[in-house]
């Protein structure tokens, strides 16, 4: 399976929307506003309104780490993120097995994320499931981590049995659609940057740079 995980958000970044996503005041709604025809048969859950001050500001900072990471530019070589959401799921709720679109109004859809916002074991249940050809993971990850994934992927958030499951969302348009190109591309990014690392620059380095380069112009879109 493809996938890519690590820490995108820090304790302090974490406690500052935990401090503000806990307002009283905030409007959550509906999820199936958000979701295709066929995905809104199976989602139950709430959203943060993407149009509040709250949602575009913390989005645009979420959106900017994304942006900024050197393993997250290797993996999902981002044209740009969007259709992003805020999201919660509380005791009773579940988003069943479904598939993204390919296409929103905000882009194409080659890659999905969730970030977790609250620690797992603030809530019982809500894994990420995720199902490849002939294979099924389930994710439940630690505060301010990320898992990034085809949207290709059939997967599903499996029902919370109590407390609650706070994430945020959204989708990947890549410069390169293809996941077994970007594969090919970030295996060979992460075979030149531990050579450079380890033996310093070469003829033979430059060389790897130089395919990776022209690769990744060819397959680009």
């Amino acid at each position: 399976m493809n996938y890519l995980t690590c820490q995108l958000l820090n304790s302090e970044e974490l406690e500052i929307l935990k401090k503000n996503l806990d307002k009283d005041n905030l409007f959550w709604e509906d999820g199936k506003k958000t979701a295709g025809q066929q995905a809104a048969k199976v989602k139950n859950n709430l959203q943060l309104r993407r149009d509040s001050d709250l949602s575009l500001k913390y989005s645009a900072l979420i959106t900017k780490k994304i942006l900024s990471n050197e393993l997250i530019k290797s993996f999902a070589l981002p044209k740009k993120v969007h259709g992003t959401i805020f999201s919660k799921t509380i005791s009773g709720m579940k988003y069943g097995r479904h598939i993204d679109n390919a296409y929103m109004s905000s882009g194409r859809a080659d890659i999905s994320f969730t970030v977790f916002l609250n620690p797992k074991n603030n809530y019982d249940g809500g894994a990420l499931s995720i199902e490849d050809f002939n294979s099924e993971e389930k994710f439940k990850l630690d505060a301010g981590e990320i898992i990034i994934y085809p949207s290709t992927y059939l997967h599903s958030v499996e029902e919370v049995f109590d407390g609650e499951r706070l994430v945020f969302i959204g989708w990947i348009e890549s410069y390169v659609k293809s996941i077994e190109d970007r594969e090919y591309l970030f295996d060979l990014d992460a075979a030149a940057r531990s050579l450079l690392a380890k033996y310093g620059r070469s003829d033979e380095v430059d060389l790897i740079f130089k395919s990776y380069s022209n690769f990744l112009r060819r397959l680009g879109c």
